[in-house]
């Protein structure tokens, strides 16, 4: 668990898309709508988020459900999230689980972090230095992050406009 000192809660604010490059980005909230933290995100974890947030409900579980299930089966538990570095633009993520009466931290993509918090209702942080370097990154590159904070959170229809539009080819992991 991280220390609160270190941290500050926050929550998924909303989805939205980059207005360029069309990439889902969440965006994470404080609790005063003080601060909030873009993170782009691929648009199988954006999925996962939006069917969450938006209380849909799959025919057979995905793979956020499907760790649940795990977890719940095995007396486990989610404690919390914390994304706890930004390095080289990119964020790094750990989940707090509770297990056979042992604590462990797991490294995950924050956007699994996430998705599994959602499902779990479990409380999300992020690092006080993350929020910081963060700030610094979309002041150093104007152009691109400085829009997000303009862009409307996309509608339930929207996502579903995407979906339907998706390829197979969209699945691939682009290395």
């Amino acid at each position: 668990m991280p220390k609160k000192d270190d941290s500050i809660q926050m929550a998924v604010g909303g989805l939205t898309l980059d207005p360029v490059t069309k990439t889902p980005i969440v965006i994470l909230k404080d609790t005063d709508n003080k601060l909030n933290l873009p993170i782009w995100i691929g648009l199988l974890e954006a999925t996962a988020m939006a069917t969450e947030l938006e209380g849909i409900k799959m025919a057979r579980p995905m793979t956020h459900d499907l760790l649940r299930s795990i977890l719940g089966e095995v007396g486990g538990s989610i404690d919390s999230v914390e994304i706890t570095e930004l390095k080289e633009n990119t964020y790094y993520a750990l989940i707090y689980l509770k297990v056979g009466g042992r604590e462990l931290a797991i490294d995950s993509r924050p956007s699994d972090a996430i998705a599994l918090a959602l499902r779990t209702k479990s409380p999300i942080y992020v690092a006080k230095e993350v929020l910081e370097a963060s700030s610094i990154l979309q002041q150093s590159e104007e152009g691109k992050e400085s829009n997000v904070a303009n862009v409307s959170n996309v509608s339930k229809e929207k996502w579903g406009e995407i979906l339907e539009k998706m390829t197979p080819d969209d699945f691939k992991y682009k290395m």
